[in-house]
Parts: C-alpha cells; structure tokens; sequence
C-alpha cells in the first residue's frame, strides 16, 4: 500500500482520483491539490472513500516541498499543466520521491514542447536513486505502449508508425477544447513535424491531411501534427524509417479556430489593454468553457491508435492496434469525458506499475522502455480495452 500526491484537479485529475480510488491495494492514502481548493473538494465530495485535499501553487518548489515533508507520499502524480513538470521534478528531487506525469514540458513564453528539458534531469535522479516516468497519458502514453508491445510480438522491425487521434464525440458548445484550451490551441496552430529518413520534416500548420477509417466512428480527416511521444520513439524504435501524428477537428472547430488567429486572439505574445499586459490566448482560455464542463452532454466516441508497417521473419505486415472509448459512458462510470478518460486512465496504470515494482529504474524513463505486456493487461482491465486488427 502506498501514498500518493496527486497534482492537478481539471478533468484529467479528477478521473485519476477516482480510479486510484478503486485500487485502494495499492492507492491506500491519496492526496489532491491544486492552485483552487474547491476543485480538490468537488472532486473529493464524489468518492466512496476519504482522500485528503490541500491548496497548492505547483509553481512554487518550496510550497511542494512543504507539503511532501508533511505528508511523505511515494510518489507524484503530476495532473497539472506541463508548464509545471520542471517546478515539480524539481520538488521530487529535493525531496527523493518518485515523479510521474502525462505531458512534456513547455516553457511557458514559447509555444514548443520536447523532451530535452526533462531527459535532462536523467543524471540527477539517477543519483538520487529515483525514478520519473513521462508521459503517462494516452497519447503520450499508451501509445508508445502500443509501440512497444508490436516491437516485442509482431515485428522483428518496425518501418512506419502512424498514431492517428479521433474524437468523434459531440459536446453541444460552439467552440471549446477538451482539455486546456491555452494547451491544446498551442499544440495544434504551431508548425507540424514528422520524421523520416533520420531527419526532422517541418510543415505549416493543419496543411496536410488525409482520411482514415476508425473503428467504430467511420471515415474521419486527420491533420498531421507534432507530438512529443515520435521524439522518444524514434530513440527507441529498431528499423523507423517514419513516423507521423495525426488528430482529427471538424469544420466547425477550424471555423473558429481561423478566425480567432486572424483576430490575434491565439497569441501568446502580450498586448497592452487598458494600461496592462495581457495574453490574448490566456483572455480566451478565460471565456472558453472549462473543459471538465463538458462531460455531461458529450455524447460520441473517441477511437485512438497506432498503425504499425514492418516485418516478421521476413514476411511484410500492417497492424493497427487501438481503443474504442464512449464519452457518456465514461460520465456514468467517473463523472468526466472520454477525452479525461483515456489520459486520467494510463497515469494510473502507469502509477501503478512504478508503485508495485512492476516497472523499476532510476533515472528519467519514456513509457516505451519498459515491458509492455503487464501495462496492456491493465488498460483491459481498469477500462481502456484495446484490439488489435490486421490491414
């Protein structure tokens, strides 16, 4: 049995507390904080057993430190936004305990995300005799799982890797992000990026598309991307020739989306009003609805995956390994949508693993490193089942 501190109280972490909640063999004291308390509260006012709740400025090493000190927990879950990885692995440092999170950090004054910031850290938690494991979500996350666990049973070498990202589901608003709205417009008006042929390829934004068909959603137009789990793979992949991202938005979203950055309203440079700065993308993150708001009238699946090309005993092979995730059935079991489903679900598991041993090192570790096989027997049983079919 173990302590936990669990950071960050939107969507995501909400449906973290409730499954850790469900494992209490191995989630036996659990600790939510965040910068707004009565979040931690709401969520904590909706479980079948105690948890503690504290208020938190993940900014604030020392603040975090304070409260490690006071409650020594094993580990933490960082559910914050990845603006706070580095404050946070800088408190699990000073502290000796174990870090995990779902996202890679990004510097709050530039829209990029990568991993050097934390593989950085790799030495110094080396010595500290801990571990970190990054993201732990689902796309990063699962993903790379998925990656790993074609390596290990259907390929000698894998060639080509599409994760594809479809959220089929209809929330009823105009506009609005499922998860934070400052973090997702970021990810998607920043430049696109894939890797081929040992080298980076940079595209403008949402200009390459194509269609796929999902499982159990049907033909959808997915725009290629970067992010951030083809930067860990490519290191860990035998055989990549390329790797892609792909996620799909409909007309209605990129409606909006083209006019908000037309209007200057996606920037995150600041502007003067009124006699002070402000960050126009930030003021929009303030009128758009909070993305945890969404889960009730969200009706819809998501369907995300890899597709895999390569070879097995000298014979070519094409796979798509996948799940299927309903959003009103994720309200019914959690209270969140499917989009929180799929990322509060693998930090759990991934929790999990480090807290029972499963997955052991010291050091700074991308989900993909480890024995794939325990982690995917878990996401059928925790709620995230996966198949598996041949193209």
């Amino acid at each position: 049995m173990s302590t936990v501190l669990i950071v960050g109280a939107g969507g995501v972490g909400n449906v973290v507390v409730h499954k850790c909640v469900k494992v209490p063999e191995v989630f036996d004291k659990i600790i939510l904080a965040s910068r707004t308390l009565e979040k931690c509260k709401k969520i904590a006012s909706a479980l079948n057993r105690p948890i503690l709740v504290e208020q938190l400025d993940a900014d604030d090493v020392k603040q975090t430190v304070s409260l490690i000190k006071k409650y020594k927990p094993d580990m933490i879950l960082n559910i914050a936004l990845p603006y706070q990885d580095l404050p946070l692995m800088d408190a699990a440092l000073e502290t000796g305990v174990d870090y995990l999170d779902t996202a890679n950090y990004e510097p709050p004054d530039i829209a990029k995300f990568e991993y050097k910031w934390q593989w950085a850290y790799h030495d110094r938690f080396k010595k500290r005799g801990i571990m970190a494991l990054l993201g732990s979500g689902f796309d990063p996350g699962v993903t790379n799982v998925f990656c790993a666990y074609a390596a290990k049973h259907h390929f000698d070498e894998i060639y080509y890797v599409d994760i594809v990202d479809c959220n089929a589901g209809d929330h009823g608003k105009a506009f609005a992000t499922n998860f934070n709205p400052e973090i997702n417009i970021r990810e998607i008006t920043q430049k696109g990026k894939y890797w081929e042929n040992g080298k980076w390829n940079e595209i403008e934004p949402m200009s390459v598309s194509q269609m796929f068909d999902f499982p159990e959603v049907g033909p959808r137009k997915a725009y290629l991307l970067y992010h951030e789990e083809e930067e860990s793979l490519v290191k860990h992949i035998k055989g990549l020739k390329r790797i892609r991202f792909w996620m799909t938005f409909g007309e209605q979203y990129l409606t909006h989306l083209r006019v908000l950055q037309n209007v200057g309203m996606t920037s995150i440079e600041p502007v003067e009003y009124e006699g002070q700065k402000i960050v126009p993308l930030q003021f929009l993150k303030a009128l758009l609805p909070e993305p945890a708001s969404l889960a009730e009238n969200y009706k819809g699946k998501t369907c995300i995956g890899c597709i895999f090309e390569g070879v097995k005993d000298g014979k070519s092979k094409k796979i798509f390994i996948y799940n299927v995730c309903d959003h009103h059935e994720c309200y019914k079991e959690v209270g969140g949508n499917a989009v929180s489903y799929t990322t509060g679900v693998p930090a759990m598991i991934g929790a999990k693993m480090m807290l029972t041993g499963v997955w052991r090192g010291e050091g700074v570790f991308n989900m993909e490193q480890f024995d794939p096989d325990p982690f995917m027997e878990d996401l059928n049983r925790y709620g995230l089942p996966w198949k598996e079919i041949q193209l």
